[in-house]
């Protein structure tokens, strides 16, 4: 395994972060504790230490059994970096979700609490917060960090201006800074290119995107993830079948027969060549689908190959930031059952 810093930050990570979004029992694609076990075993065995996870996820069930699996796998606290997110209602009540200082005080020690742990690495954001001044989330923030909860924050899918808001406000004010972003990234998707992946290479931010492999679809299986996508914004094979889309998945069979390797491989490959990027987030419902991304690792792409892969892309909707016209009332949010959102 190979290690680098996470974004600008002092701490080293693995170039791979596993994903435990599966791990937990609230949708039929997720796994109970004893099966969610072996894919952190065969992680950890190859040198993974990056863990990231949220409260929303199988409402805290994820958060539950990578707490119990580091310890039953005997991983040292100070050799892994644990990180999990804020934002979707955890049950009924108007303060139960969004970014405000009263919702972030409770959830960061609820998580910490369904963790076992005293602290977390990386606390991020889950989405942005229309509702709760941009100055209170980082306030709140930086209160967690100074409190010792939390070592560094981070942020997930939203739209450039919103992130380079928070990162303006928390310079002017002394807070402290956003180390990472989790965005919606890859090969099928790459509209992040236009404004996030620049904004975060300059801010010095680190990239750690979710849906590496769009779902399944880059692993050259357009039937997988498809209960999964039905609870993930919409996002699996329903979503990639433009004729540009196919003509990527094309590029892709061909870079990946030309080099002997897997599609899945070689996509990951392709994010690990990106600026910025730290460590994809690669999510697995069987031990065995670590293998490609642990492969890829060891096994960069040529320039050539990149401009192969890259050639067929065609432009698309922004997908996984939250507009104004999709973000629901507080009212609404309260009564509703929390979703599972990557």
């Amino acid at each position: 395994m190979k290690y680098v810093r996470m974004g600008s930050t002092g701490a080293q990570v693995s170039r791979l972060c596993l994903g435990c979004m599966s791990f937990g029992g609230m949708a039929d694609w997720t796994l109970n504790e004893d099966a969610s076990l072996p894919i952190m075993r065969k992680a950890v065995e190859a040198g993974i230490n990056f863990f990231d996870t949220a409260d929303i996820y199988s409402r805290g069930q994820s958060e539950e059994i990578l707490g119990r699996g580091l310890k039953a796998l005997k991983v040292r606290r100070d050799e892994s970096v644990v990180a999990t997110k804020v934002f979707n209602p955890m049950g009924r009540g108007p303060n139960r979700g969004g970014l405000s200082r009263k919702h972030i005080s409770q959830s960061i020690d609820a998580s910490l609490t369904r963790l076992g742990m005293d602290y977390v690495d990386l606390y991020q954001i889950h989405r942005f917060d229309y509702e709760t001044p941009i100055e209170e989330t980082i306030e709140a923030l930086d209160d967690v960090v100074k409190s010792g909860k939390a070592l560094y924050i981070g942020a997930s899918s939203m739209f450039a201006y919103q992130f380079s808001k928070y990162l303006n406000r928390a310079d002017q004010t002394g807070r402290t800074r956003f180390a990472m972003m989790q965005n919606h990234y890859n090969l099928l998707y790459r509209e992040e290119e236009r404004e996030m992946n620049p904004l975060c290479l300059e801010e010095g931010v680190g990239l750690i995107p979710w849906s590496p492999l769009a779902g399944g679809v880059l692993a050259g299986n357009r039937e997988a993830g498809t209960v999964r996508s039905k609870s993930n914004m919409g996002l699996g094979r329903d979503r990639y079948n433009r004729p540009a889309d196919h003509a990527v998945t094309d590029a892709l069979k061909k870079v990946a027969g030309q080099r002997g390797e897997s599609a899945a491989q070689v996509a990951i490959a392709w994010l690990l060549s990106k600026p910025a990027v730290t460590a994809p987030i690669v999510g697995a419902s069987k031990a065995e689908h670590l293998d490609a991304p642990l492969a890829a690792v060891e096994n960069p792409l040529t320039a050539d190959e990149i401009a192969i892969l890259e050639a067929p892309y065609e432009s698309q909707a922004v997908v996984g930031a939250l507009g104004p016209h999709e973000y629901p009332p507080r009212e609404i949010r309260a009564a509703s059952v929390p979703r599972v959102a990557a």
